[in-house]
């Protein structure tokens, strides 16, 4: 058994360090078994942010190495030594060659996950010209998400002794197979073994512990018996088995690790779509996001994707501030994600993301804006995409027979309820910022409608199926209506387009033509900067939705236009190809002077619309290829795709090159997603996005629309003359009504829609000019209590 020693290291501050900027973000790494249950980070060529045991966890800040020789010199391997990392091939491991720049101490590392158990290995080549030259191993464990409240300890087991911290019950147990000479515990900042270091360059601190502090572990190597060993960080649940996973680990040749390591990731690539011919690196971004695409998903809540392993602008976040960063379930970047495995062969992972989202689905169909891998929120936005999405994953597995025996009708019929009752105004739109008609948002909403549609006829539900049929044509009908201004002002001669957003809030209704008037609230803007601005003049790309899923053909001359106001206000040029801002007047990025993103910033190019606008060229008949040559000239070394770029002159003082990554999020898996999207698209000769069932019923066709929908979260106060007008609630209801001018009031009773809620029908003559009424609602039988108008136009 594990004995712990005694010696307590003078107490220091508890601190809270900010994390790494993902500027300098490497790679990300795990093992394709389930067994592993870690996942790491490399920044600066050394192993940061370990996951742990789910892919939602940080349990450490970094691990590195640190050299000196008693006599002067010190070396920091994350500072001091310039380095060169590649992508071990078809692996998510990692190979970096570092020296010191007179080259008098140079390091060979291969970092992966050990296949079976839950620990990071990192097998190492030390070679120096410096006598005496003693090595360090510095671990800063920051565990449960925090560098607060850890707890550190030297303990001995089987005549070893080892490093281990811990925390509510979470392990760490870091060992060597060259062993440790000496061995210490220490508050950062005070007492730590790189505070020892850099002041006596060599190891003179010997604590055995350092509780309820931020701590770090330091043990120094045995390198003058083996310059080529092993390090080893395992975890675990307690110390005997965190300290046996060590063991195990470390009880195998490394060699023998590395061939299960790399066995188990070229399994995973078998079966999957030849999409490297189409590409333009002769595969590496394809092989790469494949991968990442597939670390992502935890190992425990299996079919739980996260939208990125990151802290996006780490560097200026401490443990709280930070926490969550992008390592959280978004429904739409997990369906992204699932559609860029579908798009390269895999089927496994798609399906197990849907039945992971109808097992999170809320009973009224709706799912939080973003949760833990177990389903516990963390933000509660609304977000009507989101609820959209599933349904397309769900549509999409159906007509590729992959649904197995899955069936999703429950989970599509309640988010077909949702988008009908909590619609069409988006709490908030994709950029998740602002509420109102988004043309984004609707193209996903529209399309989703019909796929759910599609869905209720394979069970034999034609009137649910056309009851959902008719409120995707309404909002069709008002698409333009609610997204489009007359008297836009951006680029002279080009009034009509479409906008970013038209803002309303939910349970209120935009009259026609108030989108030329409304005024825009935009976040994150500098000190001293306007805060709102004319909704007419705020424009982003997201009208390609539209196109992409079938709403819209690609030569409609409004999309002409709004991609010539698009490129004119929002387009920028970088060494590697197109890029485009998210929107005018974007504040969600790097500061001007490269400084990160604390409040307010300064929107950057995102590579993911590249390939989006990648995916409009397809659809026009148009060569998509420079599109992914410039997704993948994005990519850094080992693959990642940025979340934003810096899109003006380099800043060299600050990292910051033009069309090379800012702080934000990297890799983002949405942009992963679009290149394997774009590159099936490509190699398909048609979007891989488009669904058929929409383009039949919308391209080229006349706006087939007959009903105008009113419902309590959206009272419209005007309907079209000559339609139906569609009174629609999530419960039973009597209307009482009248015919404005009529002096005769009627009660009619509410029938089922067939997804949830109840709607009753008023012919088109009872409404002209117009029509009041009130509700009694059944289960309660009680009044609303108010009256509503709506006016024919």
């Amino acid at each position: 058994m594990a004995q712990f020693r005694g010696q307590q290291s003078a107490f220091g501050s508890p601190g809270y360090e900010p994390r790494w900027t993902d500027a300098d973000k490497d790679g990300i790494g795990t093992a394709f078994s389930g067994a592993s249950r870690v996942w790491f980070t490399l920044r600066r060529g050394i192993v940061t942010e370990v996951y742990y045991p789910t892919v939602d966890r940080p349990q450490l800040r970094d691990l590195q190495f640190l050299f000196a020789d008693g006599n002067g010199f010190f070396l920091e391997e994350k500072r001091d030594l310039n380095y060169a990392i590649e992508r071990i091939s078809s692996s998510q491991g990692y190979s970096i060659k570092s020296h010191d720049r007179d080259q008098r101490v140079s390091l060979v590392k291969e970092v992966i996950a050990d296949p079976n158990r839950p620990s990071i290995l990192i097998h190492t080549k030390l070679d120096s010209q410096i006598k005496g030259l003693k090595a360090y191993v510095l671990c800063a464990p920051h565990l449960e998400g925090a560098g607060a409240a850890n707890n550190a300890f030297v303990v001995e087991a089987s005549g070893r002794e080892l490093l281990v911290a811990e925390k509510k019950n979470r392990w760490l147990a870091l060992g060597a197979s060259c062993g440790f000479g000496r061995l210490s515990c220490g508050y950062v900042g005070t007492s730590d073994g790189y505070t020892d270091l850099v002041q006596h360059h060599r190891m003179s601190f010997a604590f055995d512990e350092a509780r309820n502090g931020n701590v770090a572990l330091t043990g120094e190597l045995r390198v003058s018996e083996s310059h080529e060993f092993t390090v080893a960080l395992a975890f675990g649940e307690s110390l005997p088995n965190v300290v046996s996973g060590l063991f195990q680990t470390l009880g195998f040749l490394y060699k023998e690790r590395r061939q299960v390591f790399m066995r188990q990731w070229q399994t995973a690539a078998q079966g999957r779509k030849p999409l490297e011919k189409v590409s333009g690196d002769k595969g590496h971004l394809f092989d790469a996001s494949y991968n990442l695409l597939l670390s992502h998903e935890d190992k425990i809540y299996r079919g739980a994707f996260v939208a990125s392993l990151s802290i996006p602008w780490g560097e200026a976040r401490n443990d709280e501030n930070g926490k969550g960063g992008y390592h959280l379930v978004w429904t739409r970047d997990m369906v992204e994600s699932a559609m860029g495995l579908l798009a390269a062969g895999n089927s496994a992972p798609p399906l197990r993301a849907l039945i992971y989202l109808a097992a999170r689905q809320d009973e009224n169909g709706g799912f939080p804006q973003n949760f833990w891998v177990n389903g516990d929120p963390f933000r509660n936005g609304m977000q009507l995409d989101e609820i959209a999405f599933p349904v397309h994953l769900a549509w999409r597995l159906h007509k590729l027979h992959l649904l197995e025996e899955f069936n999703p009708l429950v989970m599509v019929k309640r988010a077909a309820a949702f988008l009908l009752h909590q619609g069409p105004v988006t709490g908030e739109e994709r950029w998740e910022e602002a509420s109102g008609y988004s043309p984004s948002t609707l193209a996903a909403v529209i399309s989703a409608l019909i796929c759910a549609a599609g869905l209720m006829r394979t069970e034999k539900d034609g009137q649910a199926a056309s009851f959902v049929e008719s409120y995707a044509d309404y909002l069709r009908a008002h698409l333009e209506e609610w997204t489009v201004t007359t008297r836009g002002s951006l680029l002279p001669g080009v009034p009509r387009h479409f906008v970013r957003l038209n803002p309303a809030k939910q349970g209120v209704a935009t009259k026609p033509g108030a989108i030329d008037d409304a005024m825009l609230d935009i976040v994150n803007q500098p000190p001293g900067s306007a805060s709102s601005y004319p909704a007419r003049d705020i424009v982003d790309g997201g009208f390609l939705q539209l196109v992409r899923y079938g709403v819209l053909t690609a030569d409609d001359p409004l999309v002409s236009d709004s991609l010539r106001v698009v490129d004119e206000v929002l387009k920028v040029d970088t060494p590697a190809g197109p890029c485009w801002h998210r929107y005018n007047h974007d504040g969600y990025g790097q500061r001007p002077d490269g400084s990160p993103f604390v409040k307010w910033g300064r929107g950057r190019a995102w590579p993911l619309l590249t390939s989006e606008r990648g995916h409009y060229e397809l659809a026009a008949g148009r060569d998509a290829k420079p599109f992914l040559s410039a997704m993948e000239r994005f990519s850094n070394g080992t693959g990642l795709l940025p979340e934003q770029v810096w899109d003006e002159d380099d800043r060299p003082e600050v990292n910051m090159r033009r069309g090379g990554p800012t702080g934000s999020a990297n890799p983002l898996l949405w942009a992963h997603s679009e290149y394997l999207r774009l590159l099936r698209s490509t190699h398909d000769r048609h979007v891989f996005d488009l669904i058929p069932e929409v383009a039949e019923r919308y391209r080229g066709q006349p706006i087939r629309a007959r009903i105008e929908f009113w419902q309590p979260n959206h009272p419209i106060s005007h309907a079209r003359r000559g339609h139906t007008l569609r009174i629609c609630a999530p419960r039973p209801f009597r209307l009482h009504w009248s015919k404005v001018g009529d002096a005769q009031w009627r009660d009619s009773d509410s029938q089922i829609t067939g997804i949830g809620g109840e709607y009753l029908d008023i012919p088109a003559g009872a409404f002209d000019p117009r029509i009041e009424f009130t509700f009694f609602w059944k289960d309660k039988k009680t009044w609303e209590g108010r009256n509503y108008q709506v006016e024919a136009y």
